[in-house]
């Protein structure tokens, strides 16, 4: 468990006085930390040191369980909600004969009718390296190929020995 995860709450408080917030009524203001702890056991509930590194620190009486269980469903929603997005990479090489081309390209149709971003990489291998155009030519000529059903995310990008297009379904 990190440092930062770990909570500090009721007989862990170290400090003599804290700024006492009760969950979802009054501010009790600045009180000694055993006063505190003490309105917490009277209302049945926890003491959770929020912010230690106030002056003076803050604390919250509240139910720390059912405070933890709502983050919890909270960070499950966000994750049952986000978009997973499938990324199919197609490799060319600068010298890629015509028919060739057309059956990757038919592929990243295929990939892009799904809905998934495609990733075309061309490498570049040894004397290659000086002409490296070439490998730009070979991804626009598949781009002109496939413009009416994706939408070019990035212009053609050079890094390290490839040469990339990134490019999205249209919606």
């Amino acid at each position: 468990m990190n440092k930062k995860d770990r909570v500090i709450m009721n007989d862990d408080i170290r400090v003599p006085e804290v700024r006492c917030n009760v969950d979802g009524a009054e501010s009790l203001g600045i009180i000694s930390t055993d006063d505190a702890m003490e309105k917490a056991n009277e209302l049945g509930l926890d003491l959770v040191l929020i912010a230690p590194d106030a002056k003076p620190p803050v604390a919250k009486i509240m139910d720390y369980g059912k405070y933890k269980y709502q983050e919890e469903r909270k960070l499950k929603e966000q994750r049952k909600n986000q978009v997973k997005i499938d990324v199919k990479e197609i490799k060319l090489s600068v010298k890629i004969a015509e028919n060739d081309v057309a059956y990757k390209v038919k592929h990243a149709r295929e990939f892009l009718e799904e809905g998934k971003h495609v990733k075309f990489r061309v490498f570049l291998k040894g004397r290659e390296m000086s002409n490296p155009d070439s490998a730009k030519d070979v991804l626009l000529k598949v781009w002109a190929m496939i413009e009416d059903v994706a939408i070019m995310d990035k212009e053609p990008k050079f890094e390290g020995r490839y040469y990339n297009l990134y490019v999205l379904p249209k919606k």
